[in-house]
């Protein structure tokens, strides 16, 4: 026989091969048409001055948020009722109605029975006092008498396996000692309804095993109701009877816990759907508005890179590429500018209007580089993309560079060559002649030194 068979007329428990009706059994909760609004500040009055202003003005300093809209529905004394819904969709505003901790705009709420409600694993424990001392303190916060706590006391310390240190101060406690003593006076409790919010995963397996016993034997009890908020749709199928997804602070269905459970997994499925497209909706905004150092919107492409190898000797031809992207019309140029990085400056640049291009939209062009000018070194290339300008004759307008990681370095290493100068005897020499000084006097002849000249010479 299933677990749990589900009617449009009726509920049925399922209990070691006994059915139990729990729409006959009286109605241990009543939830009828609750709203809940909060009251969200959005501007705050620094004194009674500003507050006149702003009341003279029309502004409330605040905007409403509606977490419940017109809720309703019944849990009957026997039931264990799973209450699931995503974060922000209300279900924990509802327990705390439900718990008293909350009062609702509209609508009421009915209680039959005595209610324990335990949201908070530890709320109201002082550390200062003893396990002992807390177990009363928790049972006044939770409406019981001290003969009341008296008469469950004993079945609360050896649930929580705490005999040796009840009389103890708590802040002396590991917090998984802790956590054991809250959650046995929460399910020790002798009242008739019990309200708990995520609180099952509690403790180390041991302890775990010893309340998936008594949530087994309380569903078999008649006399006692279980409410449970959870995320975890496996104890919503192994324990409740009934469930409900409230989803936007409305219920979405209620009813059989299966189909509950589908339908809060499905929300998921559907929820990380939408989020995974927002976000790539603002990726794409992000790609679109935002543009590496030096490009835009009218050019987002625009990038030198390396064909050749990017370490090279002077009798090498370096060999690199430009990639742009441009689809307006007109003419365009790019131009090109040869950094030298160690030494600084611009060893040479193209000009503006040498490198017509011929072809609008994404495209790559190529170029030489002969090298065997310079000496040892470091360079970069830079390229801009230019448009001729519409007020000055013959001049140009950027529309990009492209710098940082668009830009192309490359290294020049060759023995022949010398580090400090950037040109190479190669490239340019001086030629000594004979001739007069500027104030008339003969200049001395010149001995050209002839052999090999040391990388180091400066």
């Amino acid at each position: 026989m299933s677990e749990k068979t589900q009617t449009n007329e009726q509920t049925v428990v399922t209990v070691d091969d006994t059915v139990r009706d729990t729409t006959k059994a009286p109605v241990a909760l009543s939830v009828s048409h609750v709203s809940k609004t909060f009251k969200l500040p959005t501007e705050q009055a620094t004194g009674l001055k500003q507050a006149f202003i702003n009341w003279t003005r029309g502004i409330k300093g605040y905007k409403e948020q509606r977490v419940l809209r017109d809720v309703s529905f019944e849990v009957h004394q026997g039931d264990f009722f799973g209450i699931v819904g995503r974060n922000g969709g209300g279900k924990s505003t509802l327990l705390k109605i439900i718990s008293g901790i909350y009062v609702p705009e509209e609508g009421e709420v009915k209680i039959n029975g005595k209610l324990v409600p335990f949201i908070e694993l530890g709320v109201g424990f002082n550390p200062e006092l003893t396990g002992r001392e807390n177990v009363y303190l928790n049972g006044a916060l939770l409406g019981f008498t001290r003969e009341e706590v008296d008469a469950m006391y004993d079945d609360i310390v050896e649930f929580a396996e705490l005999e040796e240190f009840m009389d103890q101060k708590l802040k002396n406690y590991s917090s998984g000692m802790q956590v054991r003593l809250a959650f046995s006076v929460a399910i020790k409790a002798q009242g008739d309804i019990l309200v708990l919010d995520e609180v099952l995963a509690v403790g180390d397996e041991a302890f775990q095993r010893k309340c998936d016993n008594f949530f087994t034997e309380i569903r078999k009890d008649p006399s006692k109701t279980v409410i449970l908020v959870t995320h975890d749709m496996g104890s919503v199928k192994k324990y409740c009877n009934r469930a409900m997804f409230i989803q936007d602070g409305e219920i979405a269905v209620i009813g059989d816990k299966e189909t509950v459970a589908e339908r809060y997994t499905l929300a998921n499925l559907e929820a990380e759907k939408k989020e995974e497209q927002l976000k790539k909706i603002e990726e794409r905004k992000r790609s679109e508005n935002e543009y590496p150092n030096g490009l835009n919107e009218r050019c987002p492409i625009l990038r030198t890179f390396g064909v050749s190898p990017l370490m090279l000797k002077s009798s090498d031809t370096f060999r690199f590429g430009v990639e742009y992207q441009y689809d307006e019309p007109g003419d365009f140029y790019l131009a090109i500018a040869l950094h030298d990085i160690r030494r600084g400056g611009i060893t040479y640049d193209t000009g503006a209007k040498v490198f017509k291009m011929k072809e609008h939209g994404h495209h790559k062009v190529y170029f030489d580089l002969p090298l065997n000018l310079f000496n040892d070194g470091e360079f970069r290339l830079l390229t801009s993309l230019r448009t001729p300008s519409p007020t000055v004759a013959n001049m140009t307008d950027a529309v990009a560079v492209a710098l940082d990681d668009n830009s192309c370095t490359f290294v020049i290493r060759d023995k022949r060559n010398r580090t400090y100068a950037l040109l190479s005897d190669r490239a340019v020499m001086f030629t000594p002649v004979a001739g007069d000084d500027v104030d008339g006097t003969e200049m001395n002849g010149t001995e050209i030194v002839t052999g090999t000249v040391p990388s180091q010479n400066a």
